[in-house]
């Protein structure tokens, strides 16, 4: 009688142990993504989906639409896209190619970068005898922000127009390129957007330190671009950083509170490099 009461007792904790929960972050590699549909996607336009629509594990995010790569064949080009509540950001990999900002067309060359606001007609074709690869961000706008009306020009930057700075609070052993931020911002090369609050790219010196910390009320993504290192994300009961080595197209999604951080290799002459995206998560009252 004992025994069997005791059995019962334990039978619904079993079920329990076995569930699967969310995890406080996501990896993904970039080499090994496989191409899925997407609504601008075409013969000659393919994407890659790191995070967010089109990745299996999409519902975790929250304020990320996607996080990907397109690929755009020679002479191809994507589908016109325009979403009343996204804002993206486009940032050119690898190629050359043309963007279309409503009627507009723009040249785009490698290591440029431009923010699309919502409601604005956009797509990108490529113009020349190479692939052109651009990483697209997208981000979903909560009902309850007012929405202005968008540039009627699109502005493009350059990486290389961007200078380097040491950003307060960080260590001094990593320096930062400031490429866009809130509109509301006066720091950033592009002051445009809603809820992306710092889209970046992080230059580590040998030994370089992104040390661990953790945001409240954004996610994070990670993106090495070159270089290997350690990645630092999430933590245990005792406080000390999960590390997870990483390398050249290892991306990192934070879900809101989980530490983050980075080391990069001590070793003479070793450099890495991170292009990171900020966004803010909607908070109770930005949502009904």
């Amino acid at each position: 009688m004992r025994i069997g009461l005791l059995l019962l007792l334990l039978a619904p904790c079993l079920p329990a142990q076995e569930r699967k929960i969310d995890p406080t972050w996501l990896y993904r590699n970039l080499l090994e993504t496989k191409e899925a549909g997407a609504t601008f996607a075409t013969d000659t336009c393919r994407y890659k989906p790191l995070f967010g629509e089109g990745d299996s594990e999409g519902r975790i995010v929250q304020s990320v639409s996607r996080f990907g790569e397109i690929e755009i064949a020679p002479h191809g080009n994507c589908q016109p896209v325009a979403y009343d509540r996204e804002e993206e950001i486009y940032f050119v990999a690898k190629g050359s190619g043309v963007l279309h900002y409503g009627d507009e067309p723009r040249a785009m060359r490698q290591s440029d970068f431009t923010y699309l606001p919502p409601g604005v007609k956009h797509s990108i074709a490529n113009d020349s005898g190479e692939p052109l690869q651009v990483l697209l961000m997208s981000f979903k706008i909560p009902a309850k922000i007012a929405i202005i009306p968008p540039n009627r020009h699109a502005k493009i930057v350059n990486l290389d127009d961007v200078k380097e700075e040491t950003v307060g609070g960080h260590p001094t052993s990593v320096l930062y390129k400031l490429l866009i931020g809130s509109r509301n911002g006066k720091r950033d090369a592009l002051d445009e957007a809603y809820v992306v609050t710092s889209f970046f790219l992080m230059d580590f010196a040998p030994g370089g330190t992104n040390f661990p910390h953790h945001h409240q009320a954004a996610e994070e993504i990670y993106l090495v671009l070159d270089g290997n290192g350690e990645m630092a994300a999430g933590s245990g009961m005792d406080g000390i950083e999960g590390r997870f080595p990483a390398k050249a197209g290892d991306a990192y999604y934070f879900r809101p509170n989980c530490t983050v951080g980075f080391y990069n290799q001590n070793k003479p002459g070793v450099k890495a490099h991170i292009l990171a995206v900020r966004s803010r998560i909607p908070l109770p009252e930005d949502t009904d």
